[in-house]
């Protein structure tokens, strides 16, 4: 067809050349905090409201769910790429060992996740901004934050790299004194104000019920949601098998000590009915201690949260599409670097949920973030449910072969097919949850386009040589 031609130039990119242009830059260090980067933003801060909505104080136990589904990710991933790192990432693999539509499919679902994460960050930054700025419009931070983000990741991926560094170690230290705050709190407290007794005072445990617990579990994985870009950074690390391990065994111990522990703490200071009536869970507990200013140094953080999370999903969003475009499953323009290394053109098109973000926000300010959220929502439980289908079929390969592994991830085969199932239960609930409404009515549609796009315009007859080893 001529379109195609247009669209995609003659041929795809060869195989050979994936992850071509990309500087390899990045240390263990970084690449750990890329993961947190992604993984602790207004998933933590602002989804944690929601969650607690949802489920009540058992919202600990939803969070436990979406941790082991999220180790159970991590290892699948973490194996695969010390086996064989490449860039493209889990994408790249499911195309190996499910076939090529399921690679493209693979890469499509999550880049969707990513651009609309991003737009979900960037609504909370405009929220977040006119708690000091209330008569200015959050649509102008919007503009003002996206455009710096942009100018960071068209620079160097070292740039990127000591910037995401120091965005997450912002947080890192906020939620580490949060968590002191908090257990000062519960352990000095000559009114018993506080205490795992707020657990059951109204309600119970399980106030909103089982479904409600379970329900809470999908804003458990969209806060989780960043943890695979550590797959996605082994393509620029200096030594991606180090690096791939190390960051792996950190991130996970650091992200259930985050979520699960501080979810907690949270509970334990404030019962539900107050955490739910303000702002974000942690204003509320901060708000008990009596600190000046901690209000706005909060706020701060909230802010350098959500940059921080945004910036490393604008980056895995570009990776993700260049190598789209590699495959010849995107236009051509998207697999051009610039001088510093950088996928220029990907950049631009990956800004996409920006712009969606700015429309929403346009046309319901006050709700913008929950459906920016629910849309995200769809594409990281199925890109999550893809990667362990391929870690199966990964893993028969490998034995069947008899080859070794440096690194293995426990339980096999059950362990990754509990995990899908989980997944695609969790997919199904989504469709009775008022919350995420709209994660189904985007999803299935968005799926059979792309699908359509794959027959009907992408070329079907190059194969995928299975070359592009870092």
């Amino acid at each position: 067809m001529r379109f195609r031609g247009i669209l995609l130039g003659k041929q795809p990119v060869r195989a050979t050349d994936v992850g071509s242009g990309l500087k390899k830059s990045l240390t263990p260090a970084q690449m750990s905090m890329i993961a947190l980067g992604s993984a602790i933003g207004t998933g933590l801060f602002a989804g944690s409201k929601l969650a607690i909505m949802m489920a009540g104080p058992s919202v600990i136990l939803s969070y436990v769910v979406g941790g082991v589904v999220a180790l159970l990710v991590m290892g699948a991933l973490a194996e695969m790429t010390v086996k064989q790192p490449v860039a493209g990432s889990f994408g790249v693999y499911a195309e190996r060992y499910l076939g090529r539509f399921a690679g493209y499919l693979t890469k499509y679902l999550y880049w969707s996740a990513l651009i609309f994460a991003v737009g979900t960050e960037v609504s909370a930054v405009g929220e977040y901004m006119q708690y000091w700025f209330p008569q200015i419009s959050g649509l102008w931070w919007v503009g003002i934050f996206s455009a710096v983000l942009l100018a960071v990741n068209f620079s160097s991926v070292k740039i990127f790299g000591t910037t995401e560094y120091w965005f997450s170690a912002i947080k890192v230290f906020a939620v580490l004194a949060f968590i002191i705050i908090a257990l000062w709190l519960v352990f000095h407290n000559p009114h018993d104000q506080f205490g795992v007794h707020n657990y059951s005072a109204e309600g119970g445990f399980f106030s909103n019920g089982l479904f409600g617990t379970w329900s809470a579990v999908i804003v458990a994985i969209f806060s989780y949601m960043g943890i695979e870009a550590i797959s996605i950074a082994a393509a620029e690390a200096r030594n991606p098998k180090l690096a791939v391990r190390k960051a792996f065994k950190v991130s996970f111990l650091r992200l259930l000590l985050f979520y699960v522990f501080t979810m907690a703490l949270i509970l334990a200071v404030a019962p539900t009915s107050e955490l739910i009536s303000g702002g974000s869970p942690f204003v509320t507990v901060m708000s008990q201690v009596g600190i000046p200013f901690a209000d706005s140094v909060l706020n701060f953080v909230l802010i350098i949260a959500a940059l921080s999370a945004m910036n490393a999903q604008l980056y895995a969003a570009t990776r993700m599409l260049h190598s789209l475009a590699d495959a010849g499953h995107a236009p051509r323009m998207a697999h051009r670097t610039n001088r510093a290394g950088a996928p220029v053109h990907a950049v631009w098109m990956s800004a996409g949920g920006i712009a969606v973000a700015a429309v929403v926000y346009a046309l319901v300010p006050e709700g913008g973030f929950g459906i920016m959220l629910s849309l995200a929502t769809f594409g990281a439980l199925a890109t999550w449910l893809m990667i362990l289908l391929t870690h199966v079929s990964f893993r028969r390969k490998v034995n069947q072969n008899q080859e070794s592994l440096e690194f293995k991830l426990f339980g096999y085969p059950s362990a990754s097919i509990i995990g899908a199932l989980l997944l695609s239960a969790l997919l199904v609930t989504s469709f009775f949850v008022p919350q995420f409404k709209y994660t189904l009515i985007f999803g299935v549609p968005f799926v059979a386009v792309m699908s359509l796009l794959y027959w009907l315009v992408f070329p079907t007859k190059k194969q995928h040589s299975g070359k592009d080893t870092v």
